[in-house]
């Protein structure tokens, strides 16, 4: 059996040697001696498979996601797999094999990376304290890399060449205990399924409709229309989709990440599990130039999810998540590529719940990752029973529990907002940093027609959300 203990180690000092600031993004790692990249062999993305060297040839299995975590040392995630750099079975043995296996957050998993101040590094694992190595000094295609003890010879020394950068971490803007703050709007306010970002002094808009369309205010209270993205569908979609018509186009995301705004949106079908996630991206809201990047994700009636209601997650340090999900098992949550922002790795479960769930947003707070989600049936107008509800957990794939402590996996979620004798029905929600959040509700007063709503999101002492 894996045996999952931590060995505790003091970071390692070396002569002529010190702490890299090493930025958080994708890289190669090359081999000082052989010239080669470190690989997971045969781009097994199973757990356990080996890792060796093989000459560079631009497969993401010699690609790797380096991110600096909270007690400094760093973790180095296959872009193929997902998996982490691991020294097999927290071994701390001369020899000991290196591998991947799922990322877990163990000190075996994560690596010191000291500047030998000659453009190279080594990558000392915390738990043993010995560094990566290409064992018998073999420069074959193919040859194994493990862990050493500690001698800065060329064998140990490792160029990372820097493909790109990760974005920034999220950021906090919100305030405790604040005035409740149902934001006064005006204009155009027809909506359903908004997604909502600020760029250089204006609110934007997108929603459900045709071809994605929505709006912009300066104030973020007067709201003006916006034509759509996609005046044509796009060919792709039917390939997916065979039934989708009349460019009808589903809860999109945006947000700004890594120098670029990210458009996520769903094509489907209703109550169908044919669906399909895509992606566009633009310079910016304001310069709209949007570039179509094709499907992220993707389900047929043979799933037992559906790929809707995208919402792009950014964690604590800065990488990127894509949660989505709707009804049947509920809603889902995969890491993201840095360089495509498409999904690697194998999907998360986080929340599930008998008669509805869809519609997930995810932001970081101060500790916590905190799940919203729209729970009911939607688009009946006022017979509609959507709520917000909510949960939190410590890492962006769980658990997220409510304030009574359910798991939102077992139907738990705590009630944000249940609705009123106007506003029948709130949902479909998007949250901008972690202090406005906008949905839609159905306004009981005129005729159950579908209209937007942004209000300022306060949090209570206890880090729980409020109006």
């Amino acid at each position: 059996m894996r045996a999952f203990y931590t060995l505790a180690l003091g970071s390692v000092l070396l002569t002529g040697a010190a702490q890299a600031d090493v930025a958080n993004g994708v890289y190669t790692i090359q081999s000082k001696f052989s010239g080669k990249l470190v690989e997971v062999a045969n781009a097994d993305s199973s757990n356990g498979a080996n890792v060796s060297q093989w000459p560079s040839n631009g497969h993401n299995t010699q690609r790797w996601l380096i991110t600096k975590r909270d007690d400094g040392y760093y973790s180095v995630l296959n872009i193929n797999s997902a998996k982490a750099l691991e020294v097999y079975n927290n071994s701390s043995s001369d020899g000991a094999n290196v591998d991947q296996w799922q990322y877990w957050g163990g000190n075996t998993q994560k690596w010191n990376i000291s500047d030998q101040g000659n453009g190279y590094f080594l990558l000392i694992n915390k738990n043993s304290g010995k560094a990566l190595d290409l064992l018998g000094w073999d420069d074959s295609n193919g040859a194994n890399i493990g862990q050493w003890s500690v001698n800065q010879l060329d064998s140990q020394q490792w160029q990372l060449n820097l493909i790109q950068r990760s974005g920034s971490k999220p950021v906090d803007t919100s305030s405790t205990n604040g005035a409740t703050n149902f934001w006064p709007l005006s204009g155009n306010l027809g909506t359903h399924d908004p997604t909502i970002a600020y760029e250089n002094g204006s609110w934007w808009e997108l929603q459900t409709g045709v071809g994605i369309y929505g709006k912009v205010s300066h104030d973020g209270l007067v709201w003006q229309p916006l034509p759509s993205i996609f005046p044509n569908p796009l060919s792709w979609w039917k390939n997916y989709v065979p039934n989708h018509a009349n460019n009808d186009v589903w809860a999109p995301d945006i947000k700004h990440y890594n120098g670029k705004v990210w458009l996520y949106y769903a094509i489907s079908t209703f109550g169908s599990r044919v669906s399909a996630i895509g992606l566009a991206v633009a310079d910016s809201l304001a310069a709209g130039n949007w570039q179509d990047r094709g499907l992220v994700i993707n389900t047929t009636a043979a799933n037992n999810y559906n790929a809707i209601d995208p919402d792009l997650v950014i964690d604590k340090d800065g990488d990127p998540w894509l949660t989505f999900g709707s009804w049947n098992s509920g809603i889902k949550v995969v890491r993201l590529n840095p360089i495509t922002m498409k999904p690697i790795g194998e999907l998360s479960s986080i929340a599930s719940r008998s008669g509805g769930i869809e519609a997930p947003t995810i932001i970081y707070r101060r500790g916590y990752y905190y799940l919203f989600v729209s729970v009911g049936k939607c688009c009946d107008g006022v017979n509609s029973t959507y709520q917000i509800r909510y949960g939190r957990a410590t890492d962006v794939t769980g658990p997220y529990l409510d304030k009574n402590g359910t798991d939102m996996m077992n139907g738990g979620g705590s009630l944000f907002d249940g609705g009123n004798n106007q506003w029948v029905g709130p949902g479909g929600q998007d949250i901008a940093n972690t202090d406005v959040i906008i949905r839609h509700a159905y306004d009981a007063n005129d005729g159950g027609n579908p209209k937007m709503l942004i209000s300022t999101l306060n949090w209570d002492s206890n880090g729980w959300p409020k109006y």
